[in-house]
């Protein structure tokens, strides 16, 4: 695997790293439209229209043949099983939410770029060079730094964000797996299809009629859901799960944009120290990969 990845063009994996970028920021907007509508009503309303916003886009782009290709897909079952884990990641992160702060759940979800890092290396045999496994650790200590974290203790909240962050990054592996095996589009079917199948139980008990504005956010997170897991699925063909994972650190500084737009928060000067370190770990990755292949 390692001498396949270092064989590829330094622009395909510079795209992945593009790609990734996008995709979390996506992510970000995605969240920040969700934070707007757990007020209101259930993740599992959200995560049902979401999956179903995301099908439709699908079908649209794909129509019958993409979705007759999905059913002959050879990677259903792995898929079925990454849906199954990203979804106990969202309950368990969601769970934590009523009981944390943002930031701190922020600062101990984002262990997950290093759990992304060590399953790299045992799953996928990824060799990792030290610069990567430095700017994974500078990338955690700016999100520590930004958050400032100090007063949390071991509390059940706390063991549900760690765990939502070890099922991501387990997610993120298995995608990286899963992303050289099939079409994007095909991904996005099945993971939206089980996504959809999933909350339809759930949502039979929880649904509440929305109103206009709340369905205008629906369909907003519908599309930032599926554009960034398009952008994710595309990455992942491009570049090393541990080349993108720190990556994943820069959805923190668009948090705190999108908390300053929305919700008119003032960023302490801790998170901009946090985030110049962010954005260093983003900078060491780019500089060592140009640094190796021309070596």
């Amino acid at each position: 695997m390692s001498n396949i990845l270092s064989a590829q063009p330094a622009e395909r994996v510079f795209a992945g790293i593009l790609l990734t970028s996008i995709a979390y920021f996506l992510f970000s907007a995605q969240d920040a439209s969700i934070k707007l509508l757990v007020a209101g009503m259930s993740v599992w309303q959200i995560l049902f229209v979401r999956s179903a916003v995301i099908l439709a886009g699908c079908a649209a782009a794909g129509g019958v043949k993409l979705f007759r290709d999905t059913a002959r897909s050879p990677i259903i079952g792995a898929m079925f099983l990454r849906s199954l884990i990203i979804l106990g990641a969202w309950l368990c992160y969601y769970t934590a939410a009523k009981d944390l702060q943002l930031a701190e759940m922020t600062t101990i979800y984002f262990a997950a770029p290093v759990i992304v890092t060590v399953l790299s290396v045992f799953i996928l045999r990824e060799e990792v060079p030290l610069l990567r496994w430095a700017a994974v650790v500078i990338g955690f200590v700016g999100v520590f730094i930004a958050c400032d974290p100090a007063s949390l203790g071991i509390t059940l909240p706390v063991l549900l964000v760690l765990a939502a962050a070890f099922l991501w990054a387990l997610s993120i592996v298995l995608l990286r797996k899963i992303a050289l095996n099939e079409r994007t589009m095909v991904q996005l079917v099945l993971n939206n299809g089980f996504s959809l199948v999933a909350a339809t139980v759930p949502l039979v008990m929880l649904w509440q009629t929305p109103g206009p504005g709340e369905i205008a956010l629906l369909v907003l997170v519908g599309f930032f859901g599926g554009a960034a897991q398009f952008a994710l699925f595309e990455g992942m063909k491009r570049a090393a799960a541990s080349v993108i994972a720190p990556f994943e650190y820069t959805s923190l500084v668009w948090s705190f944009a999108f908390g300053y737009l929305i919700w008119n928060d003032v960023p302490r000067q801790e998170v901009f120290a946090g985030a110049a370190l962010i954005m260093l770990a983003g900078l060491l990755i780019i500089g060592g990969e140009q640094f190796r292949r021309r070596g």
